[in-house]
C-alpha cells in the first residue's frame, strides 16, 4: 500500500506523457505569439517613432545620455557636491566638449565657404576628363537609345532650397534639443531615486539581484564604450590632423575634427570622411593621382585603427556582430536620420546587455523545435548596490 501511495505521488508530480506533451505544445503555441508579436513590433515600431520623433527622439536621445553621464554624476556627488549641482556639471561638461569639437569643425569650413564653387569646378574638370577616356560608353548608350526610339519624357520638380529647409528644420531642432537637455537633466537627477525604487520594490529578492545587475551592466558597459571609442576617436583626430598638416591641406584641425566626430558613426562615417577628404582633394590638386592621396592616407589609418587599435582595446567585453551594428544603423539611422545613426551604438549597447540578463532567445532553435528560452540566465550574485 506503502508503495502504491509512493508510486501515485510520484505520478501526481511528473505529470502524464498526455499533459506533458499539452503542456509542451501550450508552450511553443504561447512562444510563437510572442515571436509573432516581436516581428509586427519591430515592423510597426517605425512608423510609430518617426511620426512622433518630436517626442520620442529626445526621449531616447535623453536616455542615452543619461545611462553615459551617470557615472561622472556619481563621481562628483561622492565629492561632496550637491546632486543637482553634480547633474547639471556633468551635462555642461557633455555640451562643452560638444561645442569645442564642432568650433574646431565649423570655423575653419567657414572660412572656405568661398572657395567652394572653384574646388567644384576644378573637380568637374578632373571628372570631365575621365569622361572623354570612356566617351566609347556615352556613344553606345546613345546609339541604344536611338535604336530603342524612346526617349521618354523629363519632369522636373521644384525642390526647396537649403535656406528654406534650414529655415523649417531649425525650429524643430531648438525644440527637441532642449527637450533632451531637460529630460537628460531630471532623468540625471532622479537617478538616486529611480535606482532604489527599481531595487528595492520588488516582491521577490531575486528580482531585485536581478534588477541591480541589470542596471548596473548597462551603465557600465554603454558608459565605459562611450568613453573608450571617444579617446580612440581623439586619437584618430589628431593622427587625421598631423597627417592633413604634413600633405598641406588647409584647416587641418578641420580634418581632425571631422574624423573624430563621423568615426563615432561606424562604417558610413568614415566612408563619408574618405569621399570629403576625395571630393577636397581633387578640388585642390592639379591631377587625379595627387588629390586621392588624403583620402588614401585616411583610408591606411582607418584600416589599422578599426582592425588592429579599436579591436585590442575594447576586447571581447564589447564585441558586437557587424550584422547587428549595420541593422542598428540603418533602422535607427532611417526613423531619426543623423541623429539616429548616432544613437543607434548605445542602443545596441544597453539592448544587448539587457537581453543577456533577461534571457536570449533562441529564434533558430525555435524553428526546430527548440524552446524559445532556454535556462541559460546569469548566474546571479550580491551587487554593490543591494551589499549597500
Amino acid at each position: 500500500m506503502i508503495a502504491a501511495d509512493e508510486g501515485q505521488g510520484k505520478s501526481d508530480a511528473t505529470g502524464s506523457p498526455a499533459e506533458t506533451a499539452f503542456a509542451r505544445q501550450e508552450l511553443r503555441l504561447i512562444s510563437a505569439l510572442v515571436v509573432l508579436l516581436a516581428i509586427g513590433l519591430f515592423l510597426a515600431l517605425p512608423f510609430v517613432l518617426s511620426i512622433g520623433s518630436v517626442v520620442f527622439l529626445p526621449l531616447v536621445a535623453g536616455l542615452m545620455v543619461t545611462i553615459i553621464l551617470s557615472p561622472l554624476a556619481d563621481k562628483l556627488a561622492s565629492w561632496g557636491l550637491p546632486n543637482s549641482l553634480a547633474s547639471i556639471l556633468a551635462l555642461l561638461l557633455m555640451f562643452a566638449v560638444l561645442g569645442l569639437a564642432l568650433t574646431a569643425v565649423i570655423t575653419p569650413a567657414i572660412s572656405l565657404y568661398d572657395r567652394v564653387p572653384a574646388m567644384f569646378a576644378q573637380v568637374r574638370d578632373h571628372f570631365s576628363d575621365l569622361r572623354l577616356a570612356f566617351a566609347w560608353v556615352d556613344q553606345l548608350n546613345e546609339q541604344i537609345a536611338e535604336m530603342s526610339g524612346d526617349k521618354g519624357n523629363e519632369v522636373t520638380l521644384a525642390n526647396p532650397s537649403m535656406l528654406e529647409q534650414l529655415a523649417f528644420a531649425t525650429p524643430t531642432v531648438l525644440l527637441e534639443t532642449l527637450l533632451t537637455f531637460l529630460l537628460a537633466f531630471f532623468m540625471i537627477e532622479a537617478r538616486i531615486r529611480l535606482r532604489r525604487r527599481l531595487l528595492l520594490d520588488r516582491a521577490e529578492v531575486g528580482s531585485s539581484l536581478k534588477a541591480a545587475r541589470a542596471l548596473r551592466d548597462v551603465q557600465d558597459r554603454v558608459a565605459a564604450y562611450i568613453i573608450t571609442v571617444g579617446l580612440i576617436n581623439t586619437g584618430v583626430g589628431v593622427v587625421t590632423a598631423l597627417g592633413a598638416w604634413a600633405l598641406g591641406l588647409e584647416a587641418p584641425i578641420m580634418w581632425g575634427g571631422l574624423a573624430m566626430l563621423l568615426n563615432f558613426v561606424p562604417y558610413v562615417g568614415p566612408l563619408a570622411m574618405m569621399v570629403l577628404l576625395g571630393l577636397f582633394g581633387l578640388g585642390t590638386a592639379d591631377s587625379v593621382f595627387v588629390g586621392m592621396i588624403p583620402a588614401a592616407a585616411y583610408l591606411a589609418l582607418h584600416t589599422v585603427e578599426a582592425n588592429v587599435i579599436t579591436p585590442s582595446i575594447l576586447g571581447a567585453r564589447f564585441t558586437m556582430n557587424p550584422v547587428m551594428i549595420l541593422l542598428a544603423l540603418s533602422y535607427f539611422g532611417w526613423i531619426w536620420g543623423v541623429v539616429g545613426a548616432l544613437l543607434s551604438v548605445p542602443i545596441l549597447l544597453t539592448l544587448t546587455a539587457l537581453v543577456d540578463h533577461l534571457g536570449r532567445p533562441n529564434f533558430i532553435g525555435f524553428l526546430f523545435g527548440e524552446p524559445l528560452f532556454g535556462d541559460h540566465g546569469p548566474k546571479l550574485g550580491v551587487p554593490d548596490e543591494i551589499k549597500t
